[in-house]
């Protein structure tokens, strides 16, 4: 993948977790963004979204789909704890 092409992924990513950021920083939740490789988006949950029982339902759910709605070519988003 080019420099030029990784960068706009990058742009669309941060994009959307600046779209979902509000629904987590509600329930005392954040997100970082650690590492885009081979279309698979590697992210981390803050504070409460961190222990929460169903943080893999907003991941997958939230996260996930918002994400594939700015950049189809993602294929997976992972929490890495």
């Amino acid at each position: 993948m080019s420099e030029a092409k990784h960068i706009e992924i990058v742009t669309k990513v941060m994009e959307a977790l600046e779209e979902i950021r509000p629904f987590l920083n509600k329930d005392g939740g954040d997100i970082e963004l650690i590492d885009i490789k081979d279309n698979i988006v590697y992210v981390k949950l803050l504070g409460n979204c961190s222990s929460c029982h169903i943080n893999t339902s907003t991941l997958k759910l939230g996260v996930e789909n918002t994400i594939k709605q700015h950049v189809p070519e993602i294929t997976e988003v992972i929490n890495v704890e």
